[in-house]
């Protein structure tokens, strides 16, 4: 059975945003100090990373292709409101966090996911919860020590509206590439969308295989034999 075009790139698209954010809190290791931050920087750092390789198995276990993208959640957050401040680095980590969680979820929620997606759903959005929490707590003692607590809610609020319009651009742009959103109620036809577009993505996603030279795929192959 060919691979379904829809699940690889939202897998692609997630494996993204995990990568991308270990990114961002490996430049926040770098501008903060000794201590307990760096300790919970680096446990969070830690799950991102092996988010990220998940989400890369999950593409790889249903014979899709792995892609670097350059239009994913985390870049076109930073094209909007690229944070300056340590400040505001924790809060828009907080607020992308959360949205993480959210989609989860709501991909959790259909009855269309299948066993080892649902498990690796699961699995990833156990985390979420730790890294939401913490830093929170730490936001909200960056505030307080400015002076006014109120500044974690600014800085939410900001970072949440810039959240919201970038989730809509992806929702829409899912939508209509595949016919729905992973992100959206079930609905009964979305089975026979999802049929069609893995039906018409086949030969797509063959010739993607087929551009790789030859010598990088048997690198590949060799390099992951053991996997």
């Amino acid at each position: 059975m060919q691979p379904d075009p829809h699940l690889v790139t939202v897998f692609n698209y997630y494996r993204d945003a995990e990568m991308r954010g270990a990114t961002l809190l490996i430049r926040l290791c770098n501008m903060t100090g000794p201590g307990d931050v760096q300790t919970a920087l680096s446990r969070h750092i830690c799950d991102e990373t092996r988010h990220a390789w998940l989400w890369t198995k999950r593409i790889m276990d249903i014979g899709g292709v792995v892609v670097p993208l350059d239009d994913g959640y985390q870049r076109r957050i930073g094209r909007v409101g690229l944070p300056r401040t340590i400040f505001d680095i924790f809060a828009l980590t907080v607020v992308v966090e959360q949205r993480a969680l959210t989609r989860y979820n709501e991909h959790l929620a259909r009855p269309d996911v299948d066993a080892d997606t649902r498990k690796t759903l699961e699995d990833v959005s156990k985390d979420e919860h730790w890294h939401i929490g913490w830093m929170e707590s730490a936001a909200k003692e960056m505030a307080r020590a400015k002076g006014d607590e109120k500044l974690y809610d600014i800085a939410i609020a900001k970072y949440r509206v810039i959240d919201d319009e970038v989730t809509i651009e992806l929702n829409k742009f899912e939508s209509g590439t595949f016919g729905f959103s992973f992100s959206h109620p079930f609905k009964p036809e979305d089975i026979e969308i999802a049929r069609h577009y893995r039906e018409k993505g086949a030969r797509t996603m063959q010739d993607e295989r087929n551009s790789e030279p030859p010598g990088v795929r048997a690198a590949a192959a060799a390099a992951l034999g053991g996997i």
